[in-house]
């Protein structure tokens, strides 16, 4: 048994996870989604990176949790590989789902190819939040009208200071184990079907691996019983067993 602790990627919360969860308790592990502050139902509660990282770890001790994975979807991916090294040996491994990876002294948005600079003019203009995106967001990302209203429904604008501050490691990301989730379009485009430099990198690692998902960016609503699975097996390469794929079946 592994206890995931699951953090969904900007805009969202704890709610996300509501359609992968179920599996992951099936195969008798302990799951613990999780709202990071400002979001969702922690509307109101300021947040800058640092509270980010502080909610994951406070999860993790709060709940005495041994044995942890840690899951971070997009833009969690921060805050969650920074936690990852602070919470010790309680980490059995971090899964990043189609995300960001933290670099020590950069932001979330600080490798976009504007460096940020129109995430930031957006958030300047709404009230240091950055604002809900428009269901046309979501279109071409392997989503169903019924998915796409949920997740708009679902979203609040999230604290624009937890994507602009940078991040804080101690040591090298590529020591810690690992599982990247690359979500790839079918029919995308070559560089698209690829991860970024900075992932590439990192997955030269022996600690590190690689796994690909042809759909969108938002697998827990596109494929939920795919990731589940995928998590399923971060659990076996932790030593952990139980983790039989008949449950998805």
């Amino acid at each position: 048994m592994v206890n995931f602790v699951l953090v969904a990627g900007a805009r969202l919360g704890a709610w996300a996870w509501g359609e992968v969860a179920p599996y992951l308790r099936a195969a008798g592990h302990g799951v613990h989604p999780l709202t990071l502050s400002g979001l969702a139902d922690k509307q109101g509660v300021p947040a800058g990176q640092a509270t980010h990282v502080q909610d994951i770890v406070a999860e993790v001790e709060r709940q005495g949790l041994r044995d942890v994975v840690l899951v971070g979807h997009s833009y969690s991916g921060i805050p969650v590989g920074q936690a990852a090294e602070r919470i010790g040996d309680r980490l059995a491994r971090v899964v990043f789902v189609d995300s960001g990876v933290p670099t020590d002294g950069a932001s979330f948005v600080s490798a976009w190819p504007d460096g940020g600079a129109a995430v930031e003019a957006s958030i300047a203009e709404n009230g240091g939040f950055w604002p809900l995106a428009p269901a046309a967001h979501y279109d071409g990302e392997d989503l169903t009208d019924e998915q796409i209203a949920r997740l708009v429904r679902g979203s609040t604008p999230h604290p624009g200071a937890t994507l602009t501050e940078p991040a804080v490691l101690a040591g090298p990301l590529g020591e810690l184990p690992a599982t990247y989730i690359l979500c790839v379009m079918p029919g995308a485009e070559p560089d698209d079907a690829e991860p970024d430099a900075e992932v590439a990198e990192l997955l030269k690692s022996e600690c590190w691996r690689l796994v690909t998902m042809d759909t969108g960016h938002w697998p827990m609503f596109s494929r939920p019983r795919e990731l589940a699975q995928i998590l399923l097996d971060a659990a076996v390469e932790c030593g952990s067993h139980g983790s039989d794929p008949a449950h998805l079946r």
